[in-house]
C-alpha cells in the first residue's frame, strides 16, 4: 500500500475552498479548536461514513485533518482500501494553529488536551502507579508491564487501544449542541 498524499497547512490553507475537510479526532478535541469547515468523523466512526465521504469526494477533494497527522494518515489508509481518495494534512491542527492559521471555535467550547497528550497522561500516570504499589503488593508491576507492552504493540500497529477508551470518556465528548455523526453524513451526501 502506498503512503497517503499529504498537503503542508499552508499548501491546505492556500486550496482550502477546494476541499471536503474530515476531522477525524474525538467530538471533544474537535470542538476545542479545527480546520474553518471541517465536518467531524472521529477515526473509530469511519467505516460507516464511507458511503457518504464516496459520495462527497465524487464532488471534489478530501482533506483529512487529526492533530499531529497519526490518526489522519491512518485515516486517509482506510478511505484508500474503500477507493477513496484523500490527502493528510502534515502534521494536523498543531502544524495548522503554528503556521499562524486561524482554528474555528464554537462559542463556549471548553479546551480538551489532545489526545496523545491524554494518552501520555494515562499510561504514565498507570506505570507510575503500578510501580509505587508493586512495593507492596509485587504482582501489581504486572500493571505497569501490561501498559508497556500496550504501548509498544500500539507503536508497531499504529494503533492505541488506549486513545479509543479515552475517546469516550465524558470530557471528550461533543456538547449537546455540537452537530451529531448522522448530520454530518447527511451534509456529505448532498
Amino acid at each position: 500500500m502506498t503512503s497517503p498524499a499529504s498537503l503542508s497547512p499552508a499548501q491546505a490553507a492556500a486550496r482550502l475552498e477546494e476541499f471536503t475537510v474530515i476531522d477525524v479526532r474525538a467530538p471533544g478535541e474537535y470542538t476545542s479548536g479545527h480546520v474553518p469547515g471541517a465536518l467531524n468523523i472521529p477515526l473509530d466512526r469511519l467505516q460507516e461514513a464511507v458511503p457518504a465521504l464516496k459520495a462527497a469526494a465524487a464532488r471534489g477533494s478530501l482533506l483529512v485533518v487529526c492533530a499531529s497527522g497519526v490518526r489522519s494518515t491512518r485515516a486517509c489508509e482506510i478511505l484508500s482500501a474503500a477507493d477513496i481518495d484523500a490527502f493528510a494534512l502534515i502534521g494536523g491542527t498543531s502544524a495548522w494553529e503554528g503556521d499562524g492559521l486561524g482554528l474555528a471555535r464554537p462559542d463556549g467550547a471548553r479546551a480538551a488536551w489532545p489526545m496523545e497528550r491524554q494518552v501520555r497522561l494515562a499510561a504514565g500516570s498507570l506505570v507510575v502507579a503500578g510501580l509505587l504499589a508493586g512495593t507492596r503488593f509485587p504482582a501489581a508491576r504486572w500493571l505497569s508491564a501490561g501498559i508497556g507492552s500496550g504501548l509498544v504493540f500500539s507503536a508497531v500497529t499504529n494503533t492505541c487501544g488506549m486513545a479509543a477508551v479515552l475517546s469516550k470518556l465524558p470530557y471528550n465528548r461533543a456538547p449537546h449542541s455540537a452537530t451529531d455523526l448522522g448530520a454530518t453524513l447527511d451534509a456529505l451526501q448532498k
